[in-house]
């Protein structure tokens, strides 16, 4: 019997061998035969016929007569499928309980946790620790989204924005009065400074691949990290669209 190699490739995937894969097609074309007989129509060697006919039984693809010669004659294919969907599945449990009290335990002990691509801050000195990492990690381009109310954060990182590369491209757009933030632009190396009357909700953006976003209008009141790539590069997006629209500053 002749099959496309579509279907033999599936029959692959679901467990069986060349060799069961003929056994199994001659018997679903002539219906009933000896080992002997499957041999020479499957042209599967002598030596291995047993063998893979006691595969085949094993796997719920075939089954034999009780008394000699036995004869072996294919399970329905339907049948088969589902019978080889649960030996899957068993054996999938068994794996999965083995690998997790196995290795579970070792990544838990080493402390290999994922890193998550969004966090929730809390507290001023979670905030500066974070805001000093992506600083210290910025290579190319900082866009610097300042209300009011993150001025202290800003200013408290002056050291680090002054440490920055030469080729750092900064980026600096502040609420209120431009004047008041001159100090900082000429101290920590701020390329352009533009000023807007009100912003609400500010942040960092650092080379457009991760972001410190602080909402709010009087206060903070949700400091986010992300690097996630959609959320930051939304707010890259939406920095330039804000930055367009704002005024710049005399040096």
């Amino acid at each position: 019997m002749t099959i496309s190699e579509n279907i033999r490739e599936t029959l692959r995937e679901m467990g069986l061998n060349a060799y069961e894969i003929d056994a199994y097609l001659a018997l679903i074309g002539t219906g009933h035969m000896t080992a002997m007989e499957i041999s020479h129509e499957a042209k599967v060697p002598y030596s291995k016929i047993y063998e893979v006919l006691n595969m085949l039984k094993e796997k719920g693809w075939v089954k034999s007569s009780e008394s000699r010669p036995f004869r072996y004659y294919p399970v329905a294919p339907i049948e088969a499928t589902a019978l080889t969907k649960q030996r899957l599945e068993e054996k999938f449990e068994n794996w999965k309980q083995i690998v997790n009290e196995a290795l579970q335990p070792l990544y838990e002990k080493r402390e290999l946790v994922e890193r998550p691509d969004i966090l929730i801050l809390h507290g001023q000195q979670a905030v500066v620790t974070k805001l000093e990492e992506v600083l210290k990690k910025a290579t190319k381009e900082l866009m610097i989204a300042a209300p009011v109310f993150a001025r202290p954060i800003i200013t408290s990182a002056d050291q680090w924005l002054s440490s920055l590369k030469k080729n750092v491209l900064v980026k600096l757009m502040v609420a209120g009065e431009g004047e008041e933030w001159q100090v900082l632009r000429k101290n920590a190396g701020v390329n352009e400074l533009r000023v807007r009357d009100h912003m609400f909700g500010g942040g960092i953006i650092a080379d457009g691949r991760e972001a410190m976003l602080f909402l709010g209008e009087d206060k903070p009141s949700l400091v986010i990290w992300s690097n996630h790539v959609g959320l930051v590069g939304f707010a890259r997006e939406y920095f330039q669209f804000l930055w367009d629209s704002s005024t710049k500053t005399k040096t």
